[in-house]
């Protein structure tokens, strides 16, 4: 078992903040955990990072479980946490088990992440009482985007905001270790994590969360080509390093330089 559990992660609350990345495969996953970072989300935005789709939407259970395991062999230390997909927890609450067993079972991740607020409040209570750590998510939920109109600031509106403030405290008394907060005011965050007793882990929410996760692709500059969200901070531009490397490659290929005597046998 690796060192950092759920139990170890919720354990944080109040004593210090800690920072998540997500992963998607064993190099990657490799560079994060001997980083030092607690918990590693392998997230369904691997649907868009490494499967080209526009959303989150199409990705699969077998597409999931197949990164989350080669996530899990690439950690020693983090609490691998497997994010599941679209329509494989919404259906009933057996469903939602199965599916999660599969990720603890065949993935071997210490524990699965779903959307949404006090409507999963018995799908949370239901895996946590069979064994299986949860980690919720509210605000801007990427797989509710169509019904959210596409990707927008959430809790804006009094209402709105009081519905995530109950949502949240929900989500804690059901059992969930932790709640990712999604694009939602700073000043409404900051109040949602004084308010439960869970470690609340920002992604576009400001710096009063517990934790910040971001996208490992985003932060790394790999999508030279997209637009950054507002809430990244690009900590390197790898995707243009990639290009020039590539670019060298090519034209040492064509002119011959490319294998020298030092790289042949």
């Amino acid at each position: 078992m690796n060192t950092w559990t759920a139990g170890k992660i919720k354990a944080l609350k109040g004593e210090r903040k800690f920072a998540c990345l997500t992963a998607y495969d064993y190099s990657t996953a490799r560079a994060v955990d001997e980083a030092g970072i607690e918990l590693i989300l392998v997230g369904d935005s691997l649907a868009m990072t490494m499967l080209g789709y526009e959303t989150t939407i199409p990705a699969t259970m077998e597409e999931m479980l197949h990164h989350a395991a080669a996530v899990v062999r690439g950690t020693r230390d983090a609490l691998v946490v497997a994010d599941m997909p679209f329509m494989s927890y919404q259906v009933s609450v057996a469903q939602a088990l199965e599916n999660a067993g599969r990720f603890i079972k065949e993935s071997g991740a210490g524990a699965v992440k779903i959307e949404g607020g006090a409507c999963r409040t018995e799908t949370v209570e239901a895996l946590v009482r069979n064994g299986i750590p949860t980690l919720s998510h509210i605000g801007l939920t990427p797989q509710s985007i169509n019904e959210m109109g596409g990707y927008k600031i959430q809790g804006r509106k009094n209402e709105h905001a009081q519905q995530l403030l109950d949502d949240a405290r929900a989500l804690a008394r059901a059992g969930s270790f932790g709640i990712v907060l999604e694009c939602i005011p700073a000043g409404l965050a900051a109040d949602i994590t004084a308010a439960v007793d869970i470690p609340t882990i920002g992604i576009g929410a400001g710096n009063g969360c517990d934790a910040q996760i971001l996208v490992t692709h985003d932060l790394l500059g790999l999508h030279s080509s997209l637009k950054t969200p507002k809430f990244v901070k690009q900590y390197a531009s790898l995707g243009d390093e990639m290009k020039k490397a590539f670019e060298a490659y090519k034209a040492e290929v064509e002119d011959s330089t490319f294998p020298s005597e030092e790289h042949s046998y």
